[in-house]
């Protein structure tokens, strides 16, 4: 079951980057809301940007955006999408892709809005599920590591740093969430050895999240 992870893993990572050092440009835009509707409404902005990286040390190189909710969610969860977790009920949907200067760094985050606060918080327990089920395996293989809370003006989430074969940090998982908006970012690959770097990108993403 693990290789299978690793395999789907990979066609996902391999797809984003290689989408992501073409530098497509990023494509802006929001979700239709309803007429008159109070619903949160998702865009680009909602997403990680360029300047929150470089507070990071990190320097981007292009990013892949959309907005259906078809960006697969993590390394964990293979290819399950937002817009499958959450049988498509979500508000509005946005993804973006990130590659860096940095060989095999990559980011993806996907979010999403839930129509109700009893739903935005039926996600966020559905997508730490999802990353918990790759804590636990055997001694050798790529895990995600304990769950870290974190709570800042805008919202609240957990991170999770990401271990490889060899007991070494590479990157990291986050759950993130602001009101009725949720969502998942992950960094593959890092540039310090310091599993507390993903709390950083935690942090951005929640702000971002809720602008």
């Amino acid at each position: 079951m693990f290789n299978q992870k690793l395999s789907r893993r990979g066609r996902t990572a391999g797809a984003a980057a290689s989408a992501c050092a073409a530098l497509i440009a990023i494509v802006i835009g929001t979700h239709p809301a309803a007429a008159a509707s109070a619903e949160p409404v998702l865009g680009s902005g909602n997403l990680m940007q360029s300047e929150d990286f470089f507070q990071q040390g990190l320097s981007p190189v292009g990013a892949t955006v959309d907005l259906t909710g078809k960006q697969a969610l993590s390394a964990c969860s293979g290819e399950e999408t937002l817009r499958t977790l959450t049988k498509g009920k979500g508000v509005a949907y946005a993804d973006v892709a990130w590659s860096f200067d940095t060989k095999g760094t990559l980011l993806t985050e996907a979010v999403t809005a839930g129509s109700t606060g009893t739903s935005a918080a039926s996600y966020q327990k559905q997508l730490d599920k999802l990353v918990r089920g790759c804590q636990d395996e055997p001694a050798g293989h790529w895990h995600y590591g304990t769950a870290h809370a974190i709570k800042v003006k805008t919202g609240e989430g957990s991170w999770y740093p990401a271990y490889n074969g060899d007991g070494k940090v590479a990157g990291g998982v986050a759950v993130i969430r602001s009101g009725r908006r949720v969502g998942i970012v992950e960094l593959t690959g890092q540039p310090s050895d310091d599993a507390g770097y993903m709390s950083g990108i935690a942090a951005a993403a929640i702000n971002r999240l809720a602008g």
